[in-house]
This record gives C-alpha cells, structure tokens and sequence, in this order.
C-alpha cells in the first residue's frame, strides 16, 4: 500500500489536526522520516493539483482545509452558524495569546475591567484552559491558549502569532500619516510612551 495515501486517509478522517509522532504511533511499521517526506509530497501535490482544499500544519499538527479564496462558497453550503466572537472576547484573547501564562487579574489590569464572564465564555469554547496556579499569596488561576485557539485561527503554533509590525501594517491610514494630526509643542514623551501597545 502507497504511504502517503494511508497518511491522506488518516488525516482526513481525523477530526482534529494529527501531529507527526500520532502518526508516527499509528504507523509502527514505517520510519518517521519516510513519514515525514510523504507528507510534505502531500502537501507539494495538493498545491500542485489547485483544487479547494489544501493540506496544512496547523497546532502542531497537520490538516484538510478549504482555500480561503472560497470561503465565500464554503459559506452558503455549511448550514452552522459560524462562531462570532466579541471585542472583549477578542481583546482577551488577544492578551492571553500574547502574554500567557497570566492570571485574571493581570488580564483585567491590562484590559481595564472586570474579564471573569468573558474567561468563562473562553473556557467553555476550549480556546484556554487552566495552567495551574500561580505561587503567590491566594494561588490565582494562570491562564494559556488551546490547541483548539490554534486550530480556529489556523496558527501553526504561537510563533506564528502576527508581530505588532504586521498588526499596524493592517492600518488603513499609514503611521507617518497620522503622526501629522499628532499635537506639536506640549513636550516630547519618552521612547517607552511613544512605542504603541498591542493592546490599547
């Protein structure tokens, strides 16, 4: 029998993306490098067919995913309703993503207000989980990301976390245009108050 179709067959009916040492286990009879090159020939033929869905490394596994070029198609067929999320939830999120492991009251000192319900609602949605809890005075909760939060934002791992130079390169109005709305003459700030937080 053919490799990489065994491992095709394995991913696919997989419903969560399948690391190279799962199927390494699965697979006993193979060698893991021989494992390795057949998916990333895999991956080359998928590419290299340009059909709707692609082979991806995605939390640290690998995965099935439509393009995203036909999303808009993807749409009218699934019949769920697509998780939404809302710009608290987002906002903790983004802080727990950027500055794991933390506690509650550290996500609330940099949002500015209480986040226990919107934890919860992240909890429920398998996007943290509990780390453990931190070695100090009333043992806070510590708070990371899921391999699920990997998977609904199609992240690899956390590295492959967009950068704040990437973040501000969304912008609209480019950085050097909007400095000129800036007030002039009411002192010069430090370099640290000058440098934008992710989070503001």
């Amino acid at each position: 029998m053919s490799l990489p179709a065994i491992i095709e067959c394995l991913i696919f009916a997989a419903d969560t993306a399948v690391s190279l040492d799962r199927l390494s286990e699965m697979l006993p009879e193979f060698d893991r490098d021989d494992i390795r090159t057949a998916l990333s020939g895999l991956v080359g033929s998928h590419e290299a067919r340009d059909g709707g869905f692609q082979l991806v490394e995605v939390a640290g596994g690998w995965q099935f995913r439509t393009r995203p070029d036909f999303q808009q198609y993807v749409v009218r067929h699934v019949k769920t309703k697509a998780s939404r999320f809302s710009q608290s939830s987002l906002e903790t999120l983004a802080i727990v993503a950027y500055r794991q492991p933390l506690t509650r009251a550290e996500v609330e000192h940099l949002r500015g207000v209480d986040c226990g319900g919107v934890l919860k609602s992240l909890l429920e949605k398998r996007l943290i989980r509990i780390l453990g809890k931190k070695d100090i005075p009333g043992r806070p909760l510590i708070y990371g990301t899921t391999k699920e939060f990997l998977e609904v934002f199609g992240l690899k791992d956390l590295k492959s976390l967009p950068t704040l130079k990437e973040i501000q390169a969304l912008d609209d109005v480019p950085q050097y245009e909007r400095q000129e709305e800036l007030p002039l003459g009411q002192g010069e700030g430090t370099a640290e108050e000058d440098t934008p937080s992710l989070f503001e």
